[in-house]
């Protein structure tokens, strides 16, 4: 039931995660999901790049180095995390977004509806037992730099995702009661 997928779903961070491969077809599977996300006037602004093998060690090594460029006070255990998280994923997607190019909505809708395909994935990794984690550091701004990008895209973050052992914590949430205003 969608439901208990809903629930069930958790961040798994890299460092969770084992060494066993994401086979392709499943990367596939999980991008298909995220195919069929809502989206206003039918953009689907939603683009990915997947990175598996040495490219994601070269994204660690590039962001590891923006880093040590950019930050006014580097600290070494940041920058050694920075190369160290890619290496232990078995794939990353970089989530990036197409803007409209008649931009005919609101850049957020876009931002939106690239979210929407996230939780597809996020939600489709947790039905398959694929631990996953969305990251956006800052650094994602230098990410033009790194991939072939067309006019108007822009990357939102890194899709992290990895096999893990064990059981993940349930999570707690505060009632909805204590979020909602009914309106006669």
């Amino acid at each position: 039931m969608v439901f208990d997928i809903i629930k069930k779903r958790r961040s798994v961070f890299p460092a969770q995660y084992n060494d066993k491969p994401i086979a392709k077809a499943d990367i596939e599977k999980i991008l298909q999901a995220a195919n069929w996300a809502p989206n206003h006037k039918k953009t689907e602004p939603w683009r990915f790049k997947v990175m598996m093998g040495e490219s994601k060690e070269k994204l660690g090594l590039f962001l590891s180095l923006k880093y040590m460029e950019n930050v006014a006070s580097p600290k070494q255990m940041k920058a050694k995390k920075l190369i160290e998280n890619p290496k232990m994923a078995g794939a990353i997607i970089a989530i990036c977004m197409q803007r409209d190019p008649n931009e005919s909505l609101p850049e957020w809708e876009e931002v939106a509806a690239t979210a929407m395909a996230v939780q597809n994935m996020w939600l489709c990794c947790a039905e398959m037992g694929i631990g996953s984690y969305w990251s956006s550091p800052p650094l994602i701004k230098f990410m033009d730099e790194f991939f072939e990008m067309e006019d108007g895209e822009k990357c939102l973050g890194f899709f992290y995702m990895g096999h893990y052992d064990g059981e993940l914590e349930d999570a707690t949430r505060r009632p909805i009661e204590d979020k909602v205003v009914w309106a006669d």
